[in-house]
């Protein structure tokens, strides 16, 4: 056996232990092989609903899944992709009333609960009240051994590379470490632990045995 192989073995242990413990909290949860499975177990989910809002997830569009879903005759609401006669804020909005709301996590604990830093906060919104259903696509990066790995995880590696790719300037965005800064382009100004299903929402994880997104 390749180590690549012993890798993988490794990483779909920590998935599956991640999917037992979402599922004790009331989350729906599962684990993808490829990203090909994932995708197609997102379709399968939303095959019944009319509308579709995406968060600001490079995951989910690396699934291709706005493109797929507008193909299957969904309305997307999309504030990465906004038609000409919509703004930026009705797009976000629309998103957050959608029948599924789509997006990625920054961080999965393995103990069970979902984290997110946002900027603008649209995105944690969306994931806790207003859907009725939300589809949550993370890659194995993404699963922490605890809820303290996992914040740890945000501060130290998904938030400095997500300001970089934003071209922001924060000081985790040119040296790589993050000095819980004043910079008025900070995008850390939301952080979200979703510890139990909420009340109104479902919320399913899929677990992708792949490195995606920060």
């Amino acid at each position: 056996m390749e180590e690549s192989s012993y890798r993988r073995w490794l990483n779909e242990q920590t998935g599956h232990r991640a999917v037992v413990n979402l599922k004790k909290n009331g989350f729906q949860a599962h684990f993808a092989a490829t990203a090909e499975e994932a995708a197609d177990l997102v379709l399968d989910l939303t095959h019944k609903c009319a509308t579709v809002g995406f968060g600001g997830s490079s995951t989910t569009r690396r699934l291709g899944l706005p493109e797929t879903l507008i193909k299957a005759g969904k309305t997307v609401y999309d504030h990465w992709n906004p038609p000409p006669d919509a703004s930026d804020m009705e797009l976000r909005l629309k998103q957050g009333r959608s029948d599924c709301f789509l997006c990625s996590a920054n961080a999965i604990a393995s103990t069970g609960e979902i984290v997110n830093v946002d900027g603008a906060g649209n995105r944690t919104a969306a994931m806790t009240f207003g859907c009725p259903q939300v589809i949550i696509v993370a890659g194995i990066n993404k699963v922490a051994p605890d809820l303290a790995g996992a914040l740890a995880r945000i501060r130290n590696i998904a938030a400095p590379m997500r300001a970089k790719s934003l071209n922001m300037d924060t000081p985790c965005a040119h040296d790589g470490i993050c000095t819980d800064c004043q910079s008025p382009q900070r995008i850390c100004r939301i952080t979200t632990i979703v510890h139990r299903k909420p009340m109104m929402t479902d919320i399913t994880v899929i677990i992708v045995n792949e490195e995606m997104g920060f």
